[in-house]
């Protein structure tokens, strides 16, 4: 497995230097953000793909310090029911996807977008249930209408350049569970489209990671991993419930938090988790995103590095010794 950091938690400071602070922890894969809501300030695919110079240069950042882009990332919702976010956020993923084609990368993360209920509407729905059962209505017609013709369209165009779409399954976007990300896989009939496994997004919903890891794998669409950790607070989830609608602002006394691993659940944990990950076959990067209120940028980095180096199998594992029963009596 590869160990990776998610540029985008020093998004105040130059890439250059962003990357000697990695190289100087001993990291030599790295998640670029470039669009969507999380900004374009280390890479701007709409400047790059205009000027090869610039690529060329842009690329020369990582390969002077011997590095590897492991993905672009690209976070926004594309179906936004007010069309002029959409189109915007269709451009900086589509961007994307051109520029990880140009620069060899083999992939991009995303989010699947969350559609109104209606032509006519003005933010995003996400229904969290079955009843009133208008909301099975709305959740069909937005994987019928939008979701399933979008993302058809968008996946062949990625397959065509090489590149695959992980989209990270996330509370508050259609693709939020292995079951609605395999539906994406399954409905669009694209091998581009795979899922980005995030465990934090998984314990908060109530999700076993190893189980959404085995699910996935059996459909072959585990694309990508970012290593983020989340608690649970008893007492207020008895109250808020998983659903909490209270700002992240609010550090303490939301149901969850975002934490740094190994601070929501345990190392056995990660380790059991990693192990399954390995044992379906996912062996590639593995991706820190840093979100955790608790702590500093520079210390929730280095705890989650620490944590991770102690869980992560970096080697390939050892090929058994063929036995012969015989030997033991010679």
């Amino acid at each position: 497995m590869k160990l990776s950091v998610f540029t985008v938690l020093y998004k105040d400071r130059a890439l250059s230097e962003v990357l000697d602070i990695l190289k100087a922890k001993s990291i030599h894969h790295v998640e670029v953000g470039c669009g969507g809501f999380i900004g374009k300030d280390h890479c701007d695919p709409s400047k790059l793909l205009k000027d090869r110079r610039a690529r060329e240069q842009f690329l020369e950042l990582f390969l002077a310090r011997e590095m590897e882009i492991a993905c672009l990332s690209c976070h926004g919702n594309p179906l936004h029911p007010q069309k002029n976010l959409a189109l915007a956020y269709h451009q900086d993923i589509k961007d994307a996807i051109d520029l990880a084609s140009e620069l060899g990368v083999k992939r991009i993360v995303t989010f699947s977008g969350c559609p109104g209920d209606s032509e006519n509407a003005l933010y995003p729905n996400w229904p969290v249930s079955p009843f009133p059962e208008e909301f099975q209505t709305i959740v069909e017609w937005q994987w019928e209408k939008k979701l399933i013709p979008y993302w058809k369209e968008l996946g062949k165009y990625a397959e065509d350049k090489g590149v695959r779409i992980a989209l990270e399954m996330h509370g508050g976007y259609s693709v939020h569970s292995p079951a609605t990300a395999i539906r994406m896989r399954k409905e669009t009939g694209c091998v581009a489209l795979g899922a980005n496994l995030d465990p934090s997004h998984m314990w908060w919903q109530g999700i076993d990671p190893a189980q959404a890891a085995r699910y996935l794998a059996n459909e072959n669409c585990l694309y990508y991993f970012h290593a983020k950790d989340a608690a649970i607070d008893p007492n207020a989830v008895s109250y808020y419930g998983v659903t909490d609608m209270q700002s992240f602002s609010t550090a303490f006394g939301r149901a969850w938090q975002f934490r740094t691993v190994g601070f929501g659940h345990d190392l056995k944990v990660w380790a059991d988790l990693f192990s399954v990950m390995r044992s379906v076959g996912y062996d590639d990067v593995v991706s820190i995103e840093h979100e955790d209120s608790y702590m500093s940028v520079e210390e929730g980095l280095d705890k989650a590095i620490a944590n991770l180096r102690q869980v992560l199998m970096f080697q390939p594992p050892s090929k058994p010794k063929a036995f012969d029963l015989d030997d033991r009596f010679k």
